[in-house]
């Protein structure tokens, strides 16, 4: 592997308190590890040991409880939003200077156990800005909110999702800095609108991924988790 990876923890997880006021969403418990331990160690098994997490609320916290990840096999860096928080696409901006010219993009709150070298070949043989994963939800886990058909995203909306929008965003993408010279001088940007205006350029590539994702950005999605950790435990 050759793609660093930016983990996006940097948010108030406002779906998540009170529990989230007093200590951030990458460190909730899910049996028996801090979540972004979970995140480490299945992105080390993956090949992937380059990390950028991209840290606002809290973030002290997860710097005292991560360091620098070589306790969990990888090297991690942080890149703080400051006094004001920059948003998902913010915060990768001011993090570009260490993640260089092409990297992952992982959201804090999704574990995904993926071919991570499949999306990374996916991206550098596309000629595209940018890649999202995608999967097949139909509205089962979470609300689905990307339309793709014959291999092309032909529209993405986190926001106003439609009826005929069977596929939603995996969790997990691949962009060029490239992406953001035409949001350089937003102080505060979303990383969905980046990805809006990518498909809108048709310069967004979208890869299809079989295996389910688990999230903690609810808590029923929080729960799945930790039933789904429990249950590998039990098959060991």
């Amino acid at each position: 592997m050759s793609l660093p990876i930016a983990i996006l923890a940097g948010g108030l997880a406002t779906r998540m308190h009170p529990v989230t006021e007093r200590i951030p969403k990458a460190l909730l418990d899910v049996h028996g590890k801090p979540f972004m331990v979970r995140q480490l160690e299945c992105l080390r098994r993956h090949g992937v040991t380059q990390v950028v997490a991209c840290v606002g609320h809290l973030g002290e916290m997860i710097y005292e409880t991560i360091g620098d990840g070589n306790a969990f096999g990888v090297e991690v860096r942080y890149s703080f939003d400051g006094e004001r928080l920059r948003g998902t696409g913010g915060a990768l901006y001011n993090a570009l200077p260490m993640l260089g010219a092409r990297f992952f993009v992982l959201y804090g709150d999704s574990y995904l156990d993926c071919d991570y070298s499949q999306v990374e070949e996916a991206f550098l043989v596309c000629d595209k800005l940018g890649l999202m994963t995608l999967f097949r939800n139909e509205n089962k886990w979470d609300k689905s909110n990307v339309l793709f058909r014959d291999g092309i995203i032909k529209r993405y909306d986190k926001k106003s999702p439609t009826q005929d929008m069977k596929y939603i965003d995996y969790g997990l993408g691949v962009l060029s800095a490239e992406a953001f010279e035409a949001f350089r001088e937003q102080s505060v940007l979303d990383l969905s609108a980046i990805y809006m205006h990518l498909i809108s350029q048709n310069s967004m590539a979208g890869l299809e991924m079989q295996q389910r994702f688990y999230e903690i950005g609810s808590p029923s999605g929080l729960e799945a988790t930790r039933r789904y950790f429990t249950q590998m435990e039990v098959d060991e």
